[in-house]
């Protein structure tokens, strides 16, 4: 069993810690993650407001190890169960490094005796924290008995996820020797690797070749193949296979499916066939909000606003509550439009609404003015929300300034973009784009504003790197 490289450097009083908790772990857990067929009475029971107190001392706290190792020597039980939760919430939230160190600490300890599924997702885990080399140093090292469908599956994924198409093809070619490849997830990783690869060709070979081999497709393995056609405009074998789908009593296709169908029928144009599809879609979406957004946006490339402003309505009464995304979605589907007065009322119910001011959803309308040439109602917006308490990102004065430069304005954009240049930190990942930075240090330049010009250099050192030709330009 590999272990974690960190423990190997703990203090002899940090392992004499570890000893003590395993013995107290051990006398509270007698039980395996792989299922038994006599249950442990003396096993902890599953507990889900348990594993969500854990959760939320490992989220409050970067030491994950040492959050487990004092949740246990105070006394406190964890459920196998609880374990798989934790790690499947981390990776869900992106957090892999927390959720490797908590199936480490399983390892270290040995307190649970693992399923394939748990060496599977550690693997994968690896190869995501610490790289493709350390994924299949740990392959190999697994035991022969541990190597199976799942464990090759991880690492198969692992070689998707680098795009390394060689070492997949003869890694799925192992498995398929092995009779490992016998689930659709396999062949459905090789599909999107080939997406990836941009070899859209090859999508519906593998698709065929699940069905030679005796796999069944799910709906994953028809949406990438069905995409995959559209993209390549063969709109008649996107649909010839949607047919067969629909014949297939087994397969429920979902509302995503008809999504792309009828956005690949509105991109050719063929509006006929995209509203037949997009009735489908409406037919399945049920209670589901992205479903709507989706439905909205196709309306919204059909310039439909009758269409839009009806699914808003019956997606915030079956939703019940909307989020920020919803709005954005609305928000920029009527931007799309020219709509903006319908845009400002949405704007104001959100407003009235939200229980986390997002500027993203603000930023919609302010792009919308600025395309229209309002930019100057697009700065009064901007700063009456301020006004109302709200510190803005600096995307929302770099959108403003943009429409100043393009009005032929350096003026108000150089006192926008220093604006935005005050609430950087709003946004660490924010960039202005250098093409703007040139024109308002070319217009500083112009009008001999150096002592401003050398301030602005500055602060957009602490963003950008700043370069001569932009100076020059």
């Amino acid at each position: 069993m590999v272990t974690m490289l960190a423990a190997l450097n703990r203090s002899n009083s940090l392992l004499h810690s570890r000893a003590r908790t395993l013995i107290v772990f051990r006398q509270v857990l007698s039980c395996t993650i792989a299922t038994t067929a006599v249950p442990d009475l003396k096993a902890p029971q599953y507990s889900a407001s348990r594993t969500r107190n854990l959760f939320s001392r490992i989220r409050q706290d970067h030491g994950v190890v040492q959050v487990l190792d004092q949740w246990v020597a105070d006394g406190r039980n964890v459920h196998p169960l609880e374990f798989q939760r934790l790690i499947r919430d981390l990776r869900t939230r992106r957090r892999f490094s927390q959720a490797l160190q908590i199936s480490e600490w399983i390892s270290y300890n040995r307190v649970c005796k693992l399923s394939p599924a748990d060496f599977a997702v550690h693997l994968d885990l690896i190869g995501v924290v610490h790289g493709l080399e350390a994924a299949e140093s740990y392959f190999d090292n697994l035991s022969d008995q541990d190597k199976n469908e799942k464990t090759y599956g991880a690492l198969l994924n692992c070689y998707v996820r680098e795009g390394l198409l060689e070492k997949a093809l003869h890694h799925m070619q192992r498995m398929k020797d092995k009779g490992y490849a016998s689930s659709s997830l396999a062949y459905n990783n090789l599909m999107a690797l080939y997406k990836k690869a941009g070899r859209l060709e090859k999508i519906p070979e593998i698709l065929s070749e699940m069905k030679r081999d005796g796999v069944a497709p799910n709906n994953f393995s028809y949406r990438i193949c069905i995409n995959s056609l559209g993209e390549r405009s063969d709109l008649s074998g996107m649909e010839k296979l949607l047919d067969e789908i629909e014949m297939q009593p087994e397969i429920s296709i979902d509302w995503a499916t008809y999504s792309i169908v009828a956005y690949h029928f509105i991109k050719a144009n063929n509006k006929e066939k995209a509203l037949t599809y997009m009735k489908k879609l409406e037919e399945k979406i049920g209670k589901d909000a992205v479903g709507y957004n989706h439905l909205i946006s196709l309306y919204a490339h059909l310039g439909d606003k009758d269409e839009m402003m009806r699914l808003w309505v019956l997606q915030k009464i079956m939703s019940k509550k909307q989020i920020n995304q919803d709005y954005i979605t609305m928000l920029g589907s009527l931007v799309k439009l020219g709509e903006l007065e319908t845009a400002e009322v949405v704007l104001k119910e959100w407003d009235s609404s939200c229980c986390k001011y997002d500027f993203k959803v603000p930023n919609i309308l302010l792009i919308g003015y600025c395309q229209k040439g309002l930019v100057q109602k697009s700065e009064t917006m901007l700063r009456d929300i301020v006004k109302r308490g709200k510190k803005p990102t600096p995307n929302s004065w770099s959108i403003i300034a943009a429409g100043y430069l393009d009005q032929n304005n350096p003026e108000k954009a150089f006192q926008c973009m220093n604006e935005a240049l005050a609430v950087k930190e709003q946004n660490k990942k924010w960039m202005p784009k250098p093409g703007q930075i040139t024109k308002i240090l070319k217009w500083l330049g112009d009008k001999g504003r150096n002592e401003e010009a050398e301030g602005f250099v500055r602060s957009l050192r602490t963003v950008i790197p700043v370069n001569r030709h932009m100076h020059q330009d």
